[in-house]
């Protein structure tokens, strides 16, 4: 699935479907500020250009 077909803000959970990673690995970037997301009460909700730039981030990288 590609990201043009999720919402322009994801959940924790889409989130975690789109970058192909478990539930620890994305609270630990949520947490450390590396993809940029806001909470709404206990929820984090992530926009999909911050995961477009955290993708595009850490390619950069290798």
């Amino acid at each position: 699935m590609m990201l043009e077909d999720y919402p322009d803000i994801l959940t924790v959970d889409e989130a975690c479907e789109a970058l192909r990673i478990g539930y620890n690995a994305i609270y630990g970037l949520l947490n450390s500020g590396k993809l940029k997301a806001y909470r709404n009460g206990r929820t984090w909700r992530i926009p999909k250009l911050a995961l477009k730039d955290y993708i595009l981030e850490n390619c950069k990288l290798k």
